[in-house]
């Protein structure tokens, strides 16, 4: 995913579709210096994490 459109997703009210790893995740904010965003599965929202853009999907 590009860093455009994670930052898109990060600040819209309505919920998208993004997968990591197969998982449905919520994307919290995203580094575009770095390309990675923070991120946490929708059933686990204590696991935060910072993973590279290009491992995010949008569906």
């Amino acid at each position: 995913m590009n860093s455009q459109r994670a930052q898109e997703i990060s600040t819209s009210p309505v919920m998208a579709n993004v997968t990591f790893n197969g998982a449905p995740v919520y994307i919290q904010q995203v580094d575009e210096n770095n390309e990675t965003a923070r991120i946490y599965p929708l059933h686990q929202p204590e696991v935060e994490q910072d993973v590279p853009l290009s491992m995010l999907v949008e569906h």
